[in-house]
């Protein structure tokens, strides 16, 4: 059997009193609460008995690749990585703010402009940029835009 790189999870006295705290009072996640358990039963510091990773996986209810990833990312990281989940990656964020969606749906409510009989997603966009509501805009953020406002445009 090949000897496995294991991260020891070494706490100091602070972190520790910090994770406890956490199990009394209630007000955090349950991932937060299940990784601060792991912490502290793996915890081979000044106080703690460091428990192989197979007990503290039947003790928790994990899978014993929890427990080890639980440990690197505290050995690599730090607490905070270990308890917090990261932001994702990748999201669309809202290109958008309330008074640019306001702006927006205002242009569209106006008359078309000179020569075109209404208005279409591209010429929106292209008249955003034009008034400097916006650097840059794709008519198709415009078309997610107006179809979640509720607006009349008759």
């Amino acid at each position: 059997m090949a000897v496995i790189d294991k991260a020891v999870v070494r706490l100091s006295s602070e972190q520790r009193r910090d994770l406890e705290r956490m199990g009394r009072c209630g007000m955090h996640t349950a991932r937060s609460l299940l990784h601060a358990r792991i912490l502290l039963m793996t915890d081979e510091g000044e106080t703690g008995d460091g428990e192989p990773d197979q007990a503290v996986a039947e003790a928790i209810g994990v899978h014993v690749n929890t427990i080890a990833r639980i440990r690197k990312l505290f050995a690599r990281e730090g607490l905070e990585a270990a308890l917090k989940r990261k932001p994702p990656t990748g999201r669309m964020y809202r290109k958008l703010d309330g008074e640019q969606e306001a702006r927006l749906v205002h242009l569209a409510c106006s008359p078309a402009p000179q020569g075109q009989a209404r208005w279409t997603l591209k010429l929106l966009a292209e008249r955003l940029v034009q008034l400097e509501v916006i650097p840059s805009i794709d008519p198709s953020t415009v078309q997610r835009t107006l179809k979640k406002t509720a607006s009349s445009r008759g």
